[in-house]
C-alpha cells in the first residue's frame, strides 16, 4: 500500500511560501525577535522543503532533517571563519546576505529549535499515517 506522503509539488509550494515569508521578514521587519530568531527557525524549514523537492519519498525525512541541521551549522561555522572575506566576496551584497558575515551562537540555538520542531512534525505525521493505515487494514 502506498503511503500518503507529501509530494514534490507540496514541498515546492511549501518552499515558495517559506521563502516569501523569509523575504518579507528581511524586507519589512526589523525587531528584536521575529527577524533574528523566528527567521532562523523558518530558514531550517525552507531548506528542508527545498531538499525534499528532490528527495521526497527517497530518503528518511529524519535523515534529511539532520542533514539540513548540519548544513545550517556548517554555514554558521563558515561565518565564524569569515568565509565571505576569505573568498574575496566581502563587496558582493548577494553573497554577504546569502552566506552571512556574523557568527552567532543564538543562530545555532534557532536552527536547533527549528530542527526539533520539524522532527516533532515528522513524528506526528508518521504517527497519524500509521494510525490511518491500521484503521484501513481493520
Amino acid at each position: 500500500m502506498k503511503k500518503n506522503l507529501p509530494s514534490r509539488t507540496v514541498y515546492f509550494l511549501l518552499f515558495l511560501l517559506l521563502i516569501i515569508i523569509e523575504v518579507l521578514i528581511a524586507c519589512f521587519i526589523n525587531d528584536s525577535f521575529i527577524r533574528p530568531y523566528l527567521g532562523d527557525v523558518i530558514v531550517v524549514w525552507a531548506v528542508y522543503s527545498f531538499v525534499q523537492i528532490f528527495l521526497a519519498n527517497r530518503c528518511s525525512p529524519y535523515i534529511v532533517c539532520i542533514g539540513v541541521f548540519l548544513f545550517a551549522i556548517l554555514v554558521e561555522v563558515m561565518q565564524g571563519i569569515h568565509i565571505v572575506e576569505l573568498l574575496g566576496l566581502e563587496n558582493n551584497p548577494f553573497f554577504r546576505t546569502l552566506i552571512g558575515t556574523q557568527f552567532d551562537r543564538n543562530d545555532i540555538v534557532c536552527y536547533t529549535v527549528g530542527s526539533l520542531l520539524l522532527v516533532g512534525f515528522i513524528f506526528i505525521r508518521k504517527k497519524k499515517e500509521h494510525s490511518a493505515q491500521t484503521e484501513n487494514n481493520s
